[in-house]
């Protein structure tokens, strides 16, 4: 598929008078559409509630039925003459937004398996409104296919008659998905989505009402604005913009970091040194489309039971050089349908968290990170015991339980209390890793937990040796896509994907210190579990994995550092860690440019954090990445919260704030909704499409200040 060009934010919309809705969603993607959906359930179900009459709804649950309980419910159910008018606005498209977009290339994968992605909630989920089932995109896919045909193109139909629950679909195909549940909302009358493809660049007050600004010139009037931007973008930092103007100045050609489906990264010259920087998600989207692109020919090697792949070359193939910080690609998914390794915490258990949580001022590195160091070396070891049982020294759980003791790292001693936790610290992640060291016997399966974020733990090494640690990653990939249940990496992937979930309630409840959160958490721990348990499809890593190995692909190492070589006329890449470098003219940004507030490009974000309607949120003083919200109740009679903080921290009760904007107050809110896991992405949306109903009619209440100190509470 062509490359999609980037629209222009000022050619979808002209100027045009001030329209009134009931409200305005800015923001056309998923937490848009979720916002839409219930706000149409609490309207059948008479949920909303006026702020003027001041007097709650009860409960819209039937008890004893299991289903929304008739309009009547409660003692002043407001139900709004139909139809709702609201207003929904993305700069590229409402429905799929941004990540979503439906005319992006089929390359571009979502690295959630099919089965785990749903925009209805289901009672996993704790909110007050009513439930509202509806399809799941494998339920959704299964009727397009039963169907034959789709408006949206062919396409659709074939994709969606492939996609099985395992599957990992496009992210065009979620897109169609979430469009089609937007429309059958709007298609039964009760409510009208006026859709608008346009930049939100400001907001102001009119009287009772919050008026969007828009570029084209269109003034967008309604008692409540959410704002449901997602993954807001950063504008170019200086490294960026240096490497732009190079590029301009000498005739090179630079791709920045983005959304890839707003960048072009084919057309790529055969047989020349091409940089690539980032080893995410999105580069193994990148690879993909090139792979696509070049034409080569990939097949797999007859009887390799890891399903290795060999990748044929075309000849219109350059040599990708890539490299990052770690320069170790995100962590695979395991092969779809094979049993996994579950985990069982020994020391960081929930019980232990839940006591952490009633603390304050908590440092995660010195009580948190030794705990789950153990974990993960624990997890290793147990794996490898089973897996290759003569790679692994007798004694090492007494010596990993007896970590911040005199005698750490010794076989036989004397032990450590279960659930207590060692002194802390880097010594105590340190004795953790001692003990690997010594536990390990096999020099092929030698690991640390220090090797999460540094490879080769700081050290130089040679360019032999670098290699030699790149053929190691293939081989354990593949083995731990192939044997998920069995081997000891997949073992530490499985820990991560359950601990990190412990860190971010952890997060939640305000117990770290300010410091903490932001050099630990958000600096360090958020990008590890990215890492480790956010990684592609298994396909589409084996496809990275044979790219290595043919020579297309290759792995510079760490400290991936880009310059620009004025007398040469061509980008120059470094790892100070091998000592390798590489020259060449083009040079990819595979990397998400993704939104920390601060730095967003954002302008409505811009507008609101310039003028001091809106601020960064603190803790102990120390900013976070995120702009700051209220919590939220999941109670009916409270009919606030996610609203926005200004400056002198008052609250604009009339504007709701979803998502990643505001994601150290709302964690977990950037991960999308999946059946039988509660989502904070679709609670938030109950509590906006909550206090939308609540205020058709009535007018929001007036700022009201909070102190400056306040810090991550309770959530819907």
């Amino acid at each position: 598929m062509s490359h999609r060009p980037p629209r222009s934010p000022h050619e979808a919309t002209p100027p045009g008078p001030t329209g009134s809705y009931d409200a305005v969603i800015v923001g056309g993607g998923p937490r848009g559409v979720a916002t839409v959906l219930r706000t149409l359930a609490r309207l059948r179900a008479g949920a909303g509630t006026s702020e003027a009459g001041g007097n709650p709804t009860a409960s819209v649950h039937d008890p004893s039925a299991g289903r929304p309980a008739p309009p009547s419910a409660g003692p002043s159910a407001k139900r709004p003459a139909p139809p709702l008018r609201l207003a929904m606005v993305d700069a590229l498209a409402v429905g799929p937004g941004a990540t979503w977009l439906i005319d992006q290339p089929a390359a571009y994968l979502n690295n959630t398996q099919a089965r785990a992605t749903t925009i209805h909630p289901d009672h996993s989920t704790r909110m007050s409104g009513p439930a509202a089932p509806g399809p799941d995109l494998v339920a959704w896919a299964r009727s397009v296919a039963q169907r034959g045909h789709h408006r949206v193109g062919d396409w659709v139909v074939q994709e969606a008659t492939a996609l099985g629950p395992d599957s990992f679909p496009t992210r065009r195909l979620q897109g169609v998905y979430f469009r089609d549940q937007l429309d059958a909302a709007t298609a039964s009358g009760e409510l009208q989505v006026e859709k608008i493809v346009d930049t939100a660049v400001d907001l102001e007050h009119e009287g009772e009402h919050r008026v969007v600004v828009l570029a084209g010139g269109r003034r967008l009037s309604a008692p409540t604005v959410v704002l449901a931007q997602g993954m807001v973008q950063a504008v170019p930092g200086t490294e960026e913009s240096a490497l732009a103007a190079a590029a301009h100045r000498l005739g090179l050609r630079y791709v920045p970091p983005g959304m890839p489906a707003e960048r072009c990264f084919t057309g790529l010259p055969a047989g020349q040194d091409v940089l690539v920087r980032g080893l995410g998600a999105n580069f193994f989207d990148v690879i993909g489309q090139l792979v696509e692109d070049w034409g080569g020919r990939v097949e797999a090697i007859p009887a390799d039971p890891t399903g290795r792949l060999r990748y044929l070359p075309s000849g219109r193939e350059p040599r990708l050089v890539a490299g990052s910080r770690r320069c170790v690609p995100y962590r695979s998914k395991p092969d779809g349908g094979r049993p996994t390794r579950g985990f069982t915490p020994r020391w960081a258990t929930p019980e232990w968290f839940a006591g952490l949580a009633t603390e304050r001022g908590v440092d995660f590195g010195q009580r948190v990170w030794p705990q789950i160091a153990r974990e993960f070396a624990r997890v290793y070891l147990e794996a490898l015991e089973q897996y290759m049982p003569a790679a692994v020294a007798e004694g090492w759980p007494a010596a990993l339980d007896a970590v911040g003791t005199d005698d750490a790292g010794q076989p036989g001693g004397a032990g450590h209390p279960r659930g207590a936790a060692p002194p802390g610290g880097a010594a105590a992640a340190e004795a953790v890793d001692a003990v690997l060291t010594w536990a390990i016997t096999d020099p092929r399966w030698s690991w640390t937990v220090g090797e999460l974020h540094r490879p080769t733990a700081g050290r130089t090494v040679t360019a032999e040796q670098w290699q030699a640690q790149v053929a190691r990653l293939v081989e354990d990939e593949l083995g731990s896509m192939s044997d998920p249940d069995r081997h000891p990496r997949a073992a530490v992937n499985a820990a991560m994907a359950a601990l990190r979930v412990q860190v971010e309630r952890l997060a939640a409840s305000g117990a770290l210190s300010g410091q903490s959160l932001a050099r630990d958490v958000l600096g360090r721990f958020d990008a590890d579990g990215l890492a480790l348990a956010s990684g592609p499809p298994a396909h589409r890593a084996r496809l990275m994995l044979a790219l290595i190995e043919a020579g297309v692909i290759d792995l510079l190492g760490p400290g991936f550092h880009v310059a620009v070589d004025e007398e040469h006329e061509c980008f120059v890449a470094t790892s100070p860690i091998t000592g390798r470098q590489a020259c060449a003219r083009v040079l990819l940004e595979t990397r998400m440019s993704k939104g920390q507030v601060p730095a967003t490009s954002d302008p409505l974000l811009q507008a609101l954090l310039s003028s001091g309607r809106a601020r960064i949120h603190s803790v102990d003083g120390i900013p976070t990445h995120s702009m700051e919200a209220t919590a939220a109740e999941v109670d009916e009679s409270v009919l606030v919260g996610h609203n926005l903080v200004a400056a002198d921290g008052s609250i604009d009760r009339g504007v709701v704030v979803l998502g990643i904007p505001a994601g150290s107050t709302q964690p977990g809110s950037a991960i999308g909704a999946s059946p039988g896991v509660p989502s904070p992405l679709l609670a938030g949306a109950d509590v906006a499409a909550k206090q939308i109903l609540a205020r058709v009619g009535g007018p929001a209440h007036e700022p009201v200040a909070v102190h400056s100190s306040a810090r991550p509470g309770s959530f819907a």
